[in-house]
């Protein structure tokens, strides 16, 4: 344990190099991750002032207060390795990698945690910036804001071990562009991104039960606006539970069967 925590340390440094190094690109990234949900902030917020309101019970506030959370919520969440895997297969790097006593996911789980540690103060001082011209509707419970704590995290880890795992895909075929699209399409649409899923038809709410997008977002968001009871977040929990699990599983099996047909293309 001491090994990988000196290994995790020094990836640390690596990764905050590289994004110091890269301070545009970061600049950039960092405004892609507001634009979406402020795009749907500002639809949904002109749709409920222009019926009476608000919609399906949400005002004008608390679209603000949900979108704006689910902002921050979403970038806390986020991985990027389902776009990198194929270049990697593609291009022969992760070779090195393969080679190294320790696992590869340990790089990317250092680099995920430290590329949030650096940019969530911006993200915070954005989302600061949208409650002022917004004015979102936002009345944290004090169990709630202790319980977001776990729940984050777990969602993050669902979320990292279940695109991980799709990202292996590009063992199999080095053009994963398509399958990273349907998962994306899922994501957006199943997680409350789009909309809070409270608004959506039973059957969609349903499906977005069982699969694992709404517990990697929308759950979050929900319990942070505390709108969730304590029984539903218990369950939600058992929800991420169940998903990192499979999740760790499912890794795994992929993981060991993509090794035996891994070829590095190369450029």
């Amino acid at each position: 344990m001491r090994g990988l925590a000196d290994i995790y340390a020094q990836q640390f440094k690596v990764t905050i190099a590289s994004f110091l190094q890269y301070r545009a690109a970061l600049v950039i990234w960092l405004i892609g991750h507001v634009l979406e949900p402020l795009i749907y902030l500002v639809v949904w917020t002109t749709v409920s002032r222009s019926t009476e309101g608000s919609v399906g019970g949400f005002t004008a506030g608390d679209f603000a207060a949900y979108f704006i959370v689910l902002m921050v919520v979403n970038h806390m969440t986020y991985t990027w390795i389902m776009y990198e895997y194929e270049y990697r297969v593609r291009q022969g790097t992760l070779s090195p990698d393969l080679l190294r006593p320790v696992h590869p996911i340990h790089s990317d789980i250092a680099d995920n945690i430290t590329s949030k540690l650096i940019t969530l103060p911006g993200m915070l001082a954005i989302a600061v910036i949208l409650g002022f011209i917004f004015r979102p509707a936002f009345h944290p419970v004090p169990w709630a804001l202790a319980a977001f704590v776990p729940v984050v995290l777990l969602a993050f880890l669902v979320r990292f071990f279940v695109e991980w795992t799709l990202a292996l895909a590009a063992f199999w075929t080095t053009r994963v562009s398509a399958l990273n699209q349907m998962y994306f399409m899922a994501m957006l649409f199943f997680s409350g991104q789009i909309a809070p899923l409270e608004l959506l038809p039973h059957p969609v709410r349903v499906i977005a039960f069982v699969l694992p997008f709404r517990w990697t977002v929308g759950f979050p968001t929900e319990l942070l606006l505390g709108r969730l009871t304590p029984v539903q977040v218990l369950t939600g929990i058992g929800m991420q539970a169940a998903w990192l699990m499979a999740g760790l599983v499912l890794m795994r099996l992929v993981w060991r069967a993509g090794l035996k047909v891994y070829t590095a293309v190369g450029a």
